[in-house]
């Protein structure tokens, strides 16, 4: 059995992470909230020893850029706020194996933000990125296993998701998503959920 689990949206993002996280098993939820809660919901964690729920997401403040990796302190959504305890030693391993992290809050929402009004409103609260998928996966699994999440920013206040430079910044967060593969690919979390 696989020791982590790595859980991704997209196609593209499952892709980008196969063959890319030795030893972890790699599933794919679909995009959205709802889809993530029902893959969340019929999903059997035997083996697992940790889960990191991973891809691309925006993000909400100024000094987030398109490429930066985010590891969540915590996710929220409509439902409320689930911290996660072991993001500070998962982004330790990422900045000793050469990447740079930032940690902060991850904001789940039900549709894609795109207009700078939205995303200053959701970084009001504290967030500096946002996803579809992150918060019910998480709020699901987190009683059962430790979780992470890990986003590499696509889309800024400054680059908005409609700005034509999308299309090299997603391809762009892909290969910076496929590069730290090999890190989360390791996290088991229960030793890192305690520090």
């Amino acid at each position: 059995m696989s020791r982590t689990l790595v859980v991704t949206a997209l196609r593209t993002e499952r892709l980008a992470l196969l063959g890319n996280v030795a030893g972890a098993a790699v599933a794919r939820t679909g995009m959205g909230p709802d889809r993530a809660a029902r893959w969340a919901a019929r999903t059997s964690l035997a083996g697992p020893g940790g889960v990191v729920i991973a891809g691309v997401g925006g993000g909400l403040v100024t000094d987030v850029r398109t490429g930066d990796v985010v590891v969540a302190t915590e996710v929220r959504d409509a439902t409320g706020t689930l911290a996660l305890p072991g993001a500070g030693a998962l982004a330790g391993r990422l900045t000793a194996a050469g990447h740079q992290v930032r940690l902060g809050p991850i904001i789940t929402t039900p549709h894609i933000i795109g207009g700078a009004d939205e995303r200053a409103a959701l970084a009001a609260g504290g967030a500096i990125a946002v996803d579809m998928e992150s918060a019910p996966i998480a709020r699901a699994l987190v009683d059962r296993v430790p979780v992470a999440v890990v986003r590499v920013i696509v889309d800024t206040p400054a680059a908005p998701v409609r700005h034509l430079a999308t299309v090299r910044a997603g391809i762009a967060a892909l290969r910076r998503l496929r590069a730290i593969g090999p890190v989360i690919g390791t996290w088991e979390g229960a030793g890192d959920a305690i520090s």
